[in-house]
């Protein structure tokens, strides 16, 4: 196996792989490039976009600056949408489904190390050259969720269709459909149901 592909399989590999550098270094520099591009002009962002984000076809709105490991290791649904500070850690996919509304300061990170400091240092190949060894755990959110300012979503999370996350939350485990879910580790506090519908909002049959 490649170093890329035992990435995306969520094995240990070295981050130091030149394909690998060479599509952060790529995502980085158009990430840069969006960042530095004015919001009125869609045109110039729509073509960064879509060379960022070769995997989605349908692209997100996502207000500068963004910051992204890969960019093509992140899925997009339609109409959905990141607030300021948006960054991006896919070094496994991370699936984002449609309707996903995205605060300011979100961070979506997929990368682990191994916890055993021997395990995670730096090492020395016999030429000299250093390497260090880790994985990563993907990330999946489902359609119709929000997740509020400052809310960090850990590898290896699904958070279920519906979901609101509450503002400076850290989700480390999944959280089931239609939930309210706050907090450090992020808890479920409720379910979101009809009593929340509001008497302004969508007309109910």
């Amino acid at each position: 196996m490649t170093e890329r592909e035992k990435m995306l399989s969520g094995e240990l590999y070295d981050p130091t792989d030149k394909e690998l550098e060479q599509l952060r270094v790529n995502a980085r520099k158009l990430a840069r490039k969006y960042n530095l591009t004015d919001e009125d002009d869609q045109e110039e962002q729509a073509q960064i976009l879509r060379e960022l984000l070769t995997a989605t076809e349908e692209l997100p709105y996502l207000q500068a600056p963004v910051y992204f490991d890969y960019g093509c290791n992140t899925f997009f649904g339609k109409f959905s949408s990141a607030n300021f500070n948006f960054t991006c850690l896919d070094v496994c996919e991370i699936h984002i489904g449609d309707n996903v509304m995205i605060g300011p300061n979100v961070t979506l990170a997929t990368p682990m190390h191994p916890l055993l400091p021997e395990e995670r240092n730096i090492r020395m190949r016999e030429d000299g050259s250093f390497y260090n060894l880790e994985y990563a755990k993907p990330i999946t959110i489902k359609d119709n969720c929000w997740l509020a300012s400052n809310v960090v979503v850990c590898g290896g999370v699904t958070i279920g269709e519906g979901c609101v996350i509450g503002v400076g939350s850290v989700v480390t485990k999944d959280i089931p459909p239609y939930s309210l879910a706050v907090g450090n580790p992020c808890r479920v506090i409720r379910k979101i149901t009809e009593k929340d519908h509001m008497l302004d909002g969508i007309e109910k049959n």
